[in-house]
């Protein structure tokens, strides 16, 4: 499964690299993966390379994860932001133990340097974790506050979540063996589709991420992760060396964002897409105004 994903990916990137032409600026491609956060994310990259570089932005979004990596490891992306956790367990296969974040962070970093010419520029600050979610009405019932609550009453419950989380080695599968866990039914649902799918009770247990803005406006009650299986995933800027070496002044520019955005900041950049249907741009660029970024 895993060398097909790669193939698959390989043969996205190339895709992706024939399709480049010369421009007459100088250009760099920021990628985004196949979720709102990360188009809010990608614009404000974009929009902070735009105003205080004479770069030309190409952007290439909606990639899954194997997918984006395999793009800049192929010089097919040249900067865009993932998370340490992501970057930790998935992509250097890891395994977790009891690391701290900064732990995470600082192995990671040193590693994607050495194997893959990648630096990491940083982290902004949220924390978009793994999470479980139910409706609050199915919490009260069955008096669930934790992973392990949910353990002991999973096989009467149908869980929604994505692919990633299906196969990933910080995905379910582990999950599931360190608490004992197992579902009546596993359905493959992307993205906001699973909120609507929990709210409608055709799952009853579904994948978020600790900020997603829909937690908020579906009234779910994230179960806490009481063995602490899923490890810290910051949000961290990716860039190629190769790209920073050529353009050091991308180190200032990308890196007023560190350290710029909480947890319930970034929720609420979320909140504003997913239920008020701003787009994904707008509400990057009304952030990076606001901060006196651009």
């Amino acid at each position: 499964m895993k060398k097909c994903k790669s193939m698959m990916a390989l043969l996205i990137v190339c895709g992706m690299l024939a399709g480049c032409g010369s421009t007459e600026k100088e250009s760099i491609v920021v990628g985004s993966k196949d979720f709102q956060e990360q188009e809010i994310l990608g614009s404000m990259m974009e929009l902070l390379i735009e105003a205080h570089t004479d770069l030309a932005v190409i952007r290439r979004g909606n990639m899954a994860s194997h997918v984006i990596f395999a793009a800049i490891t192929n010089d097919a992306v040249d900067v865009y932001m993932d998370y340490t956790g992501t970057v930790y367990g998935y992509y250097l296969d890891h395994s977790f133990d009891e690391k701290s974040a900064e732990e995470i962070y600082e192995l990671s970093a040193s590693e994607l340097m050495e194997k893959y010419d990648l630096r990491m520029l940083g982290m902004p600050g949220f924390n978009n974790t793994f999470c479980l979610a139910v409706r609050s009405e199915t919490a009260a019932e069955y008096g669930l506050k934790t992973f392990s609550d949910l353990a002991n009453v999973s096989s009467d419950f149908i869980f929604g979540g994505s692919t990633e989380i299906a196969n990933r080695n910080d995905g379910l599968p582990n999950l599931k063996r360190l608490y004992d866990m197992s579902f009546k039914e596993e359905r493959e649902i992307h993205n906001e589709s699973r909120y609507l799918a929990i709210a409608n009770d055709e799952i009853q247990v579904a994948e978020a991420f600790a900020t997603d803005g829909l937690l908020m406006e579906h009234d779910l009650v994230v179960l806490e992760d009481d063995k602490y299986f899923f490890p810290p995933y910051h949000g961290t800027i990716i860039i190629r060396e190769e790209i920073i070496k050529k353009h050091p002044e991308l180190s200032d520019v990308l890196g007023v964002l560190i350290g710029a955005i909480s947890d319930d900041t970034m929720r609420n950049l979320n909140y504003r897409v997913a239920v008020y249907e701003e787009s994904p741009r707008d509400v990057a660029e009304s952030f990076l105004r606001e901060n006196n970024f651009i």
